[in-house]
């Protein structure tokens, strides 16, 4: 049978605000537990939520940035479940009327053409606290530091139809919140969250397949791979006359599977109603004039630019933009360079990414500065160095940390660019080795390759590989 996929992303995205949506607690990462937790946040007798209005800003921006409709008038609820986490005995969030309301954006799986994703909402609400297993000798301890911390829920319609779409809208939305630093993104400490709703379908039907729902998923790759197994799981069901179980699902990194959590509830399970102690967020064209002023340079029109301005290809656009400390970094660079975009480009995506990747680095992290590398290109092009010696001094710059102009002057490895040294070196190699002169003669073009290293391997690296192959081209064809 031919089946397709349906994917709809719910993504929790914390806001970067340094307080809690509805209390004045810090959200600082990595504090004890239970010490960041007031008495807003455990909802004791008496208190009485008050709203954080960057969070609003905040969420606002992110409507903007997806051309969303902006909800001028929007309304907290209390969503009732329980859960040891929960102290509250509720979450406020948004139901019936969110901040943000429908928008868009395109995404790009490998070189095909943008695809469209529609954004059904994006509302506010309220972190849980977290429940932790490990360590407590079958007992689960419980950490509230997270209770109430402010979350922006954006929910996708379900545009996607495969895992690898999903990974790029999540991957689009991940960049985009980064880029209007309303989050950081960082997925190890649960800044941003992915929700997967997956099912399937027999290709041509309308109606779609009963859903399961992947929770919490923490990276792209596990991502990914959690889709495709259930998608699996699910169609392995079907086949064998089964039925789906709309149902909330974990995924095991470890066993590579989904498994099941607790039955998925609907929306009239959580009996919302509007939360009586919070007023309703009424906002005007001035407070979204003013939030419009602070939009910056998006993504997708910073890789128009950099297409244009600096002549880079697709793809190298595609990687230079996929974050905004990636666009800020290459810029920089490029400005100590002296305008060498191309060869930037190309020490960014290949010798610096390649480091960071082995040494499980971001490039917050990065030993070379972009100031550095923008030096280090600088004086390729400049022919103080050649490529080749430039990667020695890669090397140096990365454990020290010392400029390039540095590690050149006191390793001596400035090129050698005197025509009348090279050519000296060059005629001492032809006049050393006859027998490939007359290989070379005799149409053996690849014979080139070996005088160039051996007048390489005279000059220590040092002699400009341009003029050592103009001048070995010049003297064998005499």
């Amino acid at each position: 049978m031919q089946w397709e996929t349906v994917i709809g992303l719910e993504i929790h995205t914390q806001l970067a605000t340094n307080s809690k949506i509805f209390s004045g607690a810090s959200t600082a990462f990595g504090a004890e537990p239970n010490t960041q937790a007031c008495a807003v946040d455990l909802g004791l007798p008496g208190v009485l939520p008050v709203l954080n209005q960057e969070a609003v800003k905040m969420a606002v921006k992110f409507g903007l940035a997806v051309n969303a409709e902006i909800g001028m008038r929007s309304i907290f609820a209390r969503k009732n479940y329980f859960y040891p986490d929960l102290p509250k005995g509720y979450q406020i969030s948004q139901f019936e009327l969110p901040i943000v309301g429908k928008g868009s954006i395109d995404i790009r799986v490998d070189v095909a053409e943008p695809k469209r994703i529609a954004i059904t909402r994006a509302h506010l609400e309220e972190d849980a606290g977290k429940s932790l297993h490990e360590d407590f000798h079958g007992m689960t301890g419980i950490d509230l530091n997270r209770a109430g911390t402010p979350l922006l829920e954006i929910v996708s319609e379900p545009d996607m139809r495969s895992a690898k779409e999903a990974v790029a809208y999540a991957r689009k939305i991940h960049s985009l919140v980064q880029y209007l630093q309303i989050c950081d993104g960082n997925m190890q400490e649960g800044s941003f969250r992915v929700d997967a709703n997956v099912s399937v379908r027999l290709r041509g039907e309308d109606a779609l397949g009963t859903r399961t729902e992947i929770k919490n998923v923490n990276s792209f790759r596990f991502l990914e791979r959690a889709i495709n197994f259930e998608v699996e799981r699910q169609i392995d069901v079907l086949e064998a006359g089964g039925k789906v179980v709309q149902e909330t699902r974990l995924y095991d990194a470890d066993l590579d599977e989904t498994r099941s959590m607790r039955t998925k509830e609907e929306a009239n399970d959580y009996r919302y109603f509007p939360d009586p102690d919070l007023l309703p967020v009424e906002l005007d064209d001035a407070f979204i004039a003013q939030i419009q002023t602070t939009l910056p340079e998006l993504p997708d029109a910073k890789r128009q630019r950099f297409m244009a301005d600096y002549a880079l290809q697709e793809t190298d656009a595609d990687l230079l933009t996929a974050s905004r400390e990636m666009a800020d970094y290459f810029e920089s660079a490029v400005k100590t360079s002296g305008g060498q975009a191309k060869l930037v480009s190309n020490w960014l995506t290949t010798e610096l990414t390649g480091r960071l990747n082995k040494e499980d680095k971001s490039l917050g992290e990065s030993p070379v500065a972009a100031i550095q590398l923008g030096e280090l290109v600088r004086r390729i092009a400049d022919n103080t160095i050649s490529g080749k010696i430039a990667k020695q001094v890669f090397d140096v710059m990365w454990q020290s940390g010392e400029s390039p102009d540095e590690i050149i002057e006191a390793q001596g490895l400035k090129q050698i660019t005197d025509e009348g040294a090279i050519e000296a070196m060059v005629d001492e190699v032809i006049a050393a080795n006859p027998e490939q002169v007359e290989q070379f003669k005799a149409g053996k073009a690849k014979v080139m390759g070996f005088f160039v290293g051996q007048v390489m391997k005279a000059s220590k690296g040092k002699a400009n590989p341009q003029q050592i192959n103009a001048l070995l081209n010049a003297k064998l064809k005499e």
